[in-house]
């Protein structure tokens, strides 16, 4: 069921009102103003009023009319416009950045990628992707005036309250990256950071609806977003969803943390390839160092695994397996509903990995006699960081709470 928030017929809180209806609109599609009223609370002449000053301000239009009940003449029916305004995701990964621009419905309507420096030098990175975001606006054709904000997603540990980025562990130059302030200056628009997993949590939820799931994101790193009882879980410093330190071989390799067999560690794509150079199914020219060299091997072995058994589909069943582990501590420890994949590399990992996690949760999810656990793969494909970015920034026109997200 779709919990849609409840207004107040107090004329000095409009603008609070106005984004509860325009949530409400967003939820349901299309809604008559009739429709509005009940599910916000609001009267029919505040409704009125509202749906007047949007329908002015480009925001939602009329769709038509419903079909008549024989009660009285058709109700006329309000839904987004798509182009009243638009959001810029961007999604900064060790490997490649995304960079997405969303309409008001959240429909990705350019998009763009690039590599990262080598050096993982900050300053050169962030300068490719303030050009990239003015390429991806161009390359859309959209009012830029209507391009209200971008949305970064970064990987962990971030300040989400001075907008930095901390210590990556995979971008080992990126120490006390002001990204926030920096991209703002050369953008000229707001922008708003949140961590990778969180974004592409809220993104789902965005796309899917309330629920309780988790989103296990799958790229240079793993991690996982929260959303329980349709609030995504974002803890006390913004940083929840660390879940890589979580120890699934006590005789894996050593991780940067100290211990050993850490899930994280034991997913990237850098440590799969070494065992599949050892195990004589890729070549043992590849240099371990060279990110795209690495990415690249790494598609070849989920391509020979997914071809059928070999050592190829031991090293990926293996992963696969150790993934289980950790996905179903999470589901019985947060009684969840539901288990989203996503992330870079998931689709790639995607014929061997959800048969083996819905295996799992079938014969160890604890209360399985009552409910079952839902696992299926994003509906977002591999943009769910970048989308989960831009929707921040669209969450602010949705939110009633839009001043506290601007602060951020």
């Amino acid at each position: 069921m779709v919990s849609i928030r409840r207004g107040t017929n107090l004329d000095r809180v409009g603008g609070y009102n106005d984004a509860v209806v325009l949530d409400a609109i967003r939820r349901s599609a299309q809604l008559s103003r009739v429709e509005l009223a009940a599910a916000t609370g609001l009267s029919g002449q505040a409704i009125s009023n509202i749906t007047r000053r949007l329908l002015d301000a480009g925001l939602v239009r009329e769709a038509g009319r419903q079909k008549g009940t024989g009660l009285g003449k058709p109700r006329t029916l309000l839904e987004l416009e798509p182009t009243g305004q638009y959001a810029v995701g961007v999604h900064l990964d060790p490997v490649v950045v995304t960079v997405v621009l969303l309409d008001l419905t959240g429909r990705v309507v350019a998009r763009r990628q690039l590599a990262p420096p080598e050096n993982d030098d900050p300053d050169v990175l962030i300068a490719k992707i303030a050009d990239t975001v003015e390429a991806v606006i161009a390359a859309s054709e959209a009012v830029r005036s209507r391009v209200i904000g971008v949305g970064i997603a970064a990987p962990g540990p971030i300040d989400v309250e001075r907008g930095v980025v901390v210590d990556p562990p995979n971008l080992s130059a990126w120490h006390l990256v002001p990204l926030r302030d920096e991209l703002r200056e050369r953008t000229g628009m707001p922008v708003l950071l949140d961590k990778d997993v969180t974004a592409a949590a809220a993104a789902e939820k965005w796309v899917s609806g309330p629920g309780n799931f988790v989103f296990f994101y799958l790229g240079t790193g793993v991690g996982a977003g929260l959303v329980l009882g349709d609030e995504v879980v974002r803890g006390s410093s913004g940083n929840s969803g660390e879940i890589g330190h979580v120890i699934v071989d006590p005789d894996g390799p050593i991780c940067f943390c100290g211990r050993r067999g850490c899930v994280g560690e034991t997913s990237r794509p850098r440590y799969l390839v070494h065992q599949a150079v050892q195990a004589g199914v890729l070549a043992q020219s590849i240099d371990l160092d060279d990110r795209q060299a690495v990415d690249a091997a790494f598609t070849q072995l989920c391509t020979l695994a997914a071809a059928g058994p070999g050592a190829g589909a031991e090293i990926i069943t293996a992963l696969a397996e150790r993934i289980a582990y950790v996905v179903e501590d999470v589901a019985n420890l947060l009684d969840l509903d539901r288990v989203v994949f996503g992330g870079p590399y998931f689709e790639q990992l995607a014929p061997l990995l959800t048969d083996r996690v819905r295996a799992a949760l079938q014969s160890r999810f604890t209360v399985r006699t009552i409910h079952g656990v839902e696992v299926t793969g994003t509906a977002l494909g591999a943009d769910a960081g970048a989308i989960g970015a831009g929707s921040l920034v669209l969450d602010h026109t949705f939110s009633p709470e839009r001043e506290l997200v601007a602060e951020r």
